[in-house]
C-alpha cells in the first residue's frame, strides 16, 4: 500500500518548533521510524507551507491512502476541504497536539468531515497510529 503523509505550514520545523507542544523529533527522524516499522507499505511524504502546492499533490493520486495534518490550515482551508472531499480513498487527518485544549481557533477543523478519522493529542504516535488504521 502505498501511503501519502501531508503536512501543512510550519510542520517542516517539527523538532525545533515549540517542542513543548510538538515534541524534539523531525519529521525526517519520524518517518524514517515508521518506513522501518512498516516495511511492506511504501510511505511517501509530502510538506507545505503553500495552500495550493498541498492541492496540487493531494490532486496527483499517486497513493491508495492519505495521512494529512493541514497545520493551520485545518482551521480555515475550505479550499483543501474541497479537496479532500473528492478523494475517494482511505484518508485519516492527524494532528500531533489534542487540538481541544488549545486556542479557540484551533479547536475547529473544517477538513476533518471530509476524512475517515481524525487523530488529535498523541504526538507524533498520531502518524503511526494513523498508518496502523490504514492496514
Amino acid at each position: 500500500m502505498k501511503i501519502l503523509i501531508v503536512n501543512g505550514p510550519n510542520l517542516n520545523l517539527l523538532g525545533t518548533r515549540e517542542p513543548e507542544i510538538y515534541g524534539t523529533v523531525s519529521m525526517e527522524d519520524y518517518l524514517n521510524r515508521l518506513r522501518t516499522d512498516f516495511p511492506s507499505h511504501q510511505l511517501e511524504y509530502y510538506q507545505s507551507n503553500i495552500e495550493g502546492e498541498i492541492i496540487n499533490q493531494l490532486q496527483k493520486d499517486e497513493f491508495d491512502a492519505l495521512i494529512i495534518n493541514p497545520g493551520a490550515f485545518t482551521h480555515y482551508s475550505y479550499a483543501i476541504a474541497d479537496c479532500l472531499k473528492n478523494i475517494r480513498k482511505p484518508k485519516v487527518e492527524v494532528h500531533i497536539s489534542n487540538i481541544y485544549k488549545r486556542e479557540e481557533f484551533r479547536q475547529k477543523s473544517v477538513t476533518a468531515a471530509n476524512t475517515d478519522a481524525v487523530l488529535s493529542g498523541f504526538g507524533m504516535e498520531g502518524y503511526r497510529l494513523a498508518v496502523l488504521s490504514l492496514k
